[in-house]
């Protein structure tokens, strides 16, 4: 009963940020240069409340400059068709948010469920969450577990929701994470239940609102940006479709 108020309230949260976004937010000064780092740290993890109204800010100053108002036009259409969905999923129930709800899995060391020895030719499939059924240190890195490491380059088939990391429409690569509620809001996924896909050369796909599944060539390495690691897993798409069709 409890978690099911919960999923309410976040349900009712959603439509109140959607419809009044606009009239909340403070005044944005975005000739400052770090509106525009705000702005792409935001979209980038997904955080699209968040940066919508600095795109929009920044679209308005950028208006002279057709390259830099393109780029900002393209974020602010990802980031209002993902908004959207979310106040029509809200419309119609709780029922996916509690679809969607973080699972109890077991991270411990001593608990967690290992994964077992891939089998060739034979897809494994499993939750984002059951995939990253471990605890990793962001800032030192270096603790994958072995059983997670032997999955690099078997065939997956995971479930989850796309977040753009390029265009609104012809997508070449996205990030494939347990929940779109929590990421929009704020609340990004632990790198470990971040998938980074990469459609074929050629085959962009269009962006999904819904659940989606994902099957393709998985591959395990700590990728590090400036010292920082960005990613964990990657995945290689053979195909992308809508859960349940």
């Amino acid at each position: 009963m409890q978690m099911r108020f919960g999923l309410v309230v976040l349900v009712t949260f959603v439509v109140a940020m959607s419809a009044g976004a606009q009239t909340t937010q403070p005044a944005i000064d975005a000739r400052d240069p770090r509106v525009e780092l705000r702005a792409n740290q935001a979209f980038n993890r997904g955080e699209y409340a968040t940066a919508l109204p600095l795109l929009n800010a920044l679209a308005v100053v950028a208006k002279d400059e057709p390259s830099r108002l393109g780029a900002f036009q393209e974020k602010i259409r990802v980031c209002q068709k993902a908004l959207d969905a979310l106040k029509n999923t809200a419309a119609s129930g709780v029922a996916q948010a509690a679809a969607s709800a973080p699972q109890d899995i077991a991270v411990d060391p001593e608990t967690r469920k290992k994964h077992p020895a891939p089998q060739l030719g034979v897809p494994e499939i499993m939750t984002i969450k059951e995939l990253g059924n471990f605890r990793y240190d962001e800032e030192k890195g270096g603790n994958i577990p072995d059983d997670v490491k032997q999955l690099s380059g078997s065939t997956v088939q995971l479930r989850g929701y796309m977040i753009p990391m390029d265009q609104a429409e012809h997508i070449t690569q996205f990030a494939l994470v347990p929940s779109l509620f929590a990421c929009c809001f704020g609340q990004p996924p632990q790198i470990q239940h971040t998938i980074v896909v990469n459609c074929p050369k050629g085959k962009a796909v269009s962006y999904c609102p819904d659940e989606i599944v994902v099957q393709g060539q998985l591959t395990v390495q700590e990728k590090r940006d400036d010292g920082y690691v960005v990613s964990l897993f990657e995945m290689a798409a053979g195909s992308v479709k809508v859960a349940g069709n």
